[in-house]
């Protein structure tokens, strides 16, 4: 993310939600996930560009409001709209449905006007989206 923030400048706004429902792996509190991004995963002293908000739900019924219309609008991802979970240890939610977010770093990409565009799986490699975003800001 910080590469297309840095080629993008303020003509894109990224933004962060922590989320614990995948394996526990965001088991940590607000306050410690900047060290941890710093020192321990990715570490090698990680810095994000990116506005990181509190943890959140994204999918079940305490999903926050933002994922759930962005769910609805965009119920799966654009490059690959089959898998959701190998593992099913690993769902902890309830309900589950295939708008469901599959595992961290899925990605939305929304419009200036709001209207989310594309969503991309946790495999989409991340700097691929620069040509869509170059696509929305023609």
């Amino acid at each position: 993310m910080n590469q297309l923030i840095e080629k993008f400048g303020d003509k894109l706004a990224v933004l962060a939600f922590p989320c614990n429902q995948f394996g526990h792996q965001e088991n940590n509190t607000d306050g410690e996930l900047l060290n941890c991004l710093k020192y321990v995963r990715p570490g090698n002293n990680y810095v994000p560009k990116m506005e990181i908000f509190q943890k959140l739900e994204v999918n079940g019924e305490n999903s926050h409001a933002v994922f759930q219309y962005l769910r609805s609008s965009l119920p799966t991802p654009s490059d690959d709209t089959v898998s959701l979970m190998s593992d099913p240890k690993y769902v902890i939610w309830q309900p589950l449905t295939r708008t469901d977010i599959s595992w961290n770093f899925e990605k939305f990409l929304i419009g200036k006007n709001g209207k989310p565009f594309k969503r991309f799986s946790k495999c989409y490699e991340t700097i691929k989206i620069a040509s869509d975003i170059e696509d929305l800001l023609k």
